[in-house]
This record gives C-alpha cells, sequence and structure tokens, in this order.
C-alpha cells in the first residue's frame, strides 16, 4: 500500500509539542515525501479560527523541514460536507432534533438518577411532523444527529492493538450545529475519503471518535482508513499541554535558539521503544522510524533532554554548516579555529556571540583582590612569546604556578576571568591563541 496521511490542525491556537509530534510522526509514516502528505486546516470554527493562527501553523511546520503539496480549508469545502449530509438524511441516518442544552441536561441527569448511561435517548426520532412544525414556529432550530446502527466495531489499531466498541455504548453525535455549521465528525471523515488518506494518525483522545467515525465512513460508502492513536503527551510535571495556553509552543522553542533536528528527534521516539538519539536529518530520523514501536504508556516531554539533544547536535556541527549561520547572527570575525574551539561548550548556536565577544570585544572592568592583581601581574611577566598554539597555556600555567607557588582554583580562576570576564567557558588551552599576546597581557595588566 502506498501510505497517504494528512495534518489537520484546527487554526484555534499555536502549536505546541504535542500537535508536532502527531504532524512529524504522520511525515516520518509517509516516508518524509511531501507528496504523500496532506495538509488540511478544519477550520470550520468560524469563532476561534484566526489567520494568525494558520501562518503560525505553516511557519511552524516549515521550520521543522515538513513538507506538503497539497493544503486544504474545510472552510472551502462546505458544498461536500453538505452533499454529505443530504445523503445521510436519504438514508434515514442524520434526523433533526430540538432540544435545548438545558433539555439535553435534564435528560442525562435522568438517565444517570436510573442507572443507565448518560446517552441521547432518541426522543427526537418519535416525533411527528406537526411536533416539528410547532418547534420551528416556536423558533427553535435542530441540530443534526448521526444515527448510530446497532453492533460491534472493531479494527486494528496500529498502536493500540485491537479496539472495539459496542455502538448501544455510544450516543448517537450531533454532526450539524442549530446554526447549520458542521462539526468536526463527518467533515473529517468526507476529506479522509475523497483525499485518499489511507493512514490516521492522531492522539489517543480520538478513539472513541473513530468508533463513530468508522459508522460515517461505511453510511457514506466509503472504506475507512487504517488507524493509530498516540498517547497524549505530558509535561515533566505530568500536566497536559495545552495549545491555547502557550504549553511548550513551537514558537517559544524556536526564540530559545532550539534546534530544529532536536525537537523532531525527541518527538520522532518519544513514546516509542526506539531509542532517542540526535539525528541531523528527518531523512535520517525516518530511516529508524516504524509506527508500531509506540506504546500506550503517558511519553513525559522533558525540556532537559531536549536541552541534551540540541547540544549534541551543536557540538557535532560542522564548520560549513555553522558558518552561514554566525554570520547571520553578526559574528563576522568567526572563523573554524573559533568554532573548533567554543562550539563543545554551547546549548544553543547563538550562545557564539558570547565567545565572539570575549574573543574580539572589550571585557567589562573587572575586581580582583589586591592579591590576584598581584598574582596577574606576575602571569603577565611570565608569557611566553608568540606564536601560540594549543600547547602555551599548559605551558605557561606551569611556569605560573612554580613560581608563585599557586595551584588549582587559586591559579586558573583568577587567570580566566581575567582574560574572558567568565569563571567557566571553554577550555583555555584552545581560547588562548585567539586571544593572542597583545589582547591577552592588556587583560592581565589592566586597571
Amino acid at each position: 500500500m502506498t501510505v497517504r496521511v494528512r495534518f489537520a490542525p484546527s487554526p484555534t491556537g499555536y502549536l505546541h509539542v504535542g500537535n508536532i509530534r502527531v504532524a512529524l510522526v504522520n511525515y516520518l509514516l509517509a516516508g518524509g515525501q511531501p507528496s504523500s502528505f496532506v495538509l488540511r486546516f478544519d477550520d470550520t470554527d468560524r469563532e476561534r479560527s484566526k489567520d494568525e493562527y494558520v501562518q503560525g501553523i505553516l511557519r511552524d511546520l516549515r521550520w521543522l523541514g515538513i513538507g506538503w503539496q497539497e493544503e486544504y480549508y474545510q472552510s472551502q469545502r462546505l458544498e461536500r460536507y453538505t452533499a454529505a449530509a443530504d445523503t445521510l438524511k436519504a438514508a434515514g441516518r442524520l434526523y433533526p432534533c430540538y432540544e435545548t442544552p438545558e433539555e439535553l441536561e435534564y435528560m442525562r441527569r435522568r438517565q444517570r438518577a436510573r442507572g443507565k448511561p448518560p446517552i441521547y435517548d432518541r426522543s427526537a426520532l418519535e416525533l411527528t411532523d406537526s411536533q416539528r412544525a410547532d418547534y420551528e414556529a416556536q423558533g427553535r432550530r435542530p441540530h443534526w444527529r448521526f444515527k448510530m446502527v446497532p453492533g460491534t466495531i472493531e479494527w486494528n489499531d496500529l498502536t493500540r492493538g485491537t479496539c472495539s466498541y459496542d455502538a448501544a455504548h455510544l450516543a448517537d453525535p450531533v454532526l450539524i450545529r442549530e446554526d447549520g455549521t458542521f462539526l468536526y465528525m463527518m467533515p473529517s471523515v468526507v476529506d479522509d475519503a475523497e483525499m485518499a488518506i489511507t493512514h490516521v494518525v492522531r492522539g489517543e483522545d480520538h478513539v472513541t471518535n473513530t468508533a463513530v467515525q468508522i459508522q460515517i465512513f461505511e453510511a457514506l460508502g466509503y472504506q475507512p482508513p487504517l488507524f493509530a492513536h498516540l498517547p497524549l503527551l505530558v509535561d515533566a510535571d505530568g500536566n497536559g499541554l495545552s495549545k491555547r495556553l502557550g504549553s511548550m509552543s513551537m514558537g517559544d522553542l524556536r526564540e530559545q535558539g532550539l534546534e530544529p533536528m532536536a525537537i523532531s528527534s525527541l518527538l520522532g521516539h518519544l513514546g516509542s521503544s526506539d531509542a532517542i538519539e540526535p539525528f541531523d536529518s528527518l531523512q535520517a530520523l525516518g530511516s529508524s522510524f516504524d509506527v508500531s514501536h509506540f506504546g500506550r504508556s503517558t511519553p513525559r516531554f522533558d525540556p532537559a533532554e531536549l536541552l541534551r539533544l540540541n547540544q549534541k547536535l551543536i557540538h557535532a556541527l560542522p564548520w560549513d554548516q555553522a558558518e552561514p549561520r554566525l554570520q547571520a547572527l553578526g559574528l563576522d570575525k568567526a572563523d573554524a579555529a573559533f568554532w573548533d574551539v567554543v562550539r563543545s561548550n554551547l546549548t544553543v548556536l547563538r550562545d557564539a556571540a558570547i565567545w565572539h565577544a570575549v574573543v574580539h570585544d572589550a571585557l567589562p572592568q573587572q575586581d580582583f583582590s589586591d592579591d590576584d592583581r598581584a598574582f596577574l601581574a606576575q602571569a603577565a611577566a611570565l608569557l611566553p612569546a608568540a606564536p601560540w598554539d594549543g600547547q602555551t597555556w599548559k605551558a605557561w600555567t606551569t611556569a605560573v604556578k612554580d613560581a608563585t607557588g599557586r595551584k588549582g582554583k587559586g591559579l586558573f580562576m583568577p587567570l580566566r576571568q581575567a582574560l574572558t570576564g567568565h569563571d567557566h567557558g571553554p577550555e583555555m588551552s584552545g581560547l588562548l591563541p585567539l586571544l593572542g599576546h597583545d589582547l591577552v597581557l592588556a587583560r592581565l595588566t589592566a586597571g
């Protein structure tokens, strides 16, 4: 079977890592082929769908390297859903209901009191034409429910295994609101069928929806696709993620300077039996991907793990790829030697600007004790002549140790602070040749 998938976000908020995980898993399942990945916006909610969210979703997907050739908007396909609704009405599977929200709540309370499941009792099916006309005269407009047929609904879920539902325990879902707008259920089915989607991969919060939608597929004469339902992500504390609250949003992660492949490397295997490790491309990640490796346990998205992956990717980034990005950060004097020295100390690429400033800009005035200033003056007098290389730091500090009797932190910390303005950072054996004799001498004797 040629796999064809879709990602169908609602543009009612910005994407968070849970949404992106679904998009990424779909993309990897499609072999990373844009021709097999359909982007479809579920924008039938007129009040909450906004173009700024559409643009944010497009930006996030492109930034991650997820591509597509087909892009759809459900708001532009309403005639297709109307035609499907007419088919279901003609078949007696879509029927009008006139209850108010208050009446429905009373019905549910009454059923609970009787020990019955709080599902719709189909009383609307008993209405006469005259009763319907009376409701219409009162100004009531119907919402339309899909009539479930008795029997077992079963499918083999690609991640959960066999799933089975008794249709008698499922309420007839509302497909069309009183104002004539469509809810999620039927448009999704129509689109998946007409767009030839072979696999629907989404969160486990849609499992019950799948049972209902399988009957809608069949009622419309369509073959249901294959389904896979992923456990929903939680944060490191076990709390759910919310796109409307901006929790772990892609925009936030991008602003933090994280690498797209750090995010994809984590989300592509999170919740599966595969080891989480850094990949430098979606193609490399896809070569180890298997949707059947995902389990049913709840995976935790840990920002600390994301940072570790990001560090590994930065540390392995070759100069030819780092150079244009450093230039974009305004680090025009950065070169391959600078990159080799600083990259192992970076968490995100833009941190290179800190060490670029150390090497090329003036340092703030340092505050040293009289003893440390005297020590730095002695160290300055012992500076070796240029040229310097990777062995100069060791030779110099050995000479300073012998002359002053200082060792350990008392030896190395004042030198590092005087030369870099920081008490930690890249190896001084690499930084020293980048600084050069004259700048080191000036910083040791400053003030």
